[in-house]
């Protein structure tokens, strides 16, 4: 990571916000976030082919319990709760969300506007709350004759 995108990084991670994904990586984000103080979170949705996979994914990554509601006001709650359990507050990378799939188009957009409402939460809570979002296109076609697994069986 260049210099520059090493201080853009470092400014939002003090602050908050979104992270543009095609200029940083993962794992240099995850240990700026360590230095900083923050929580760092991924959520895999590479699997994930529609709405309730992903709140899944994303309650899953931040070890939110099984009672989660999945739906969006749920997804808000969980990570409110999720950044009022840390210290100095949290990074979110949410990794391979499909957002090119006709039938997730709309419900990343919803997620987006809960990740929104999450930073306006941290503000008012002296809380740094950031999240980074790797759009992924469509999945891609099961091959003929094959189920795709199922979220729920799918490996850590």
């Amino acid at each position: 990571m260049n210099k520059k995108s090493e201080n853009m990084l470092k400014a939002i991670l003090s602050e908050g916000g979104e992270i543009a994904t095609k200029t940083v990586q993962q794992d240099d984000v995850a240990a700026l976030a360590q230095e900083q103080g923050l929580a760092f979170f991924m959520a895999d949705c590479d699997k994930a082919r529609n709405c309730s996979a992903i709140l899944r994914a994303l309650a899953k990554a931040v070890d939110y319990p099984v009672f989660f509601g999945s739906n969006m006001d749920a997804l808000l709650d969980c990570l409110g709760e999720t950044l009022l359990d840390q210290k100095k507050g949290m990074v979110l990378w949410i990794k391979s969300l499909h957002s090119g799939d006709p039938s997730l188009e709309e419900d990343a957009k919803a997620i987006q506007g809960v990740l929104n409402d999450t930073l306006e939460f941290a503000n008012s809570k002296d809380r740094i709350f950031v999240y980074a979002i790797e759009h992924a296109g469509k999945h891609s076609a099961p091959e003929p004759g094959v189920a795709p697994a199922p979220y729920a069986e799918s490996k850590d």
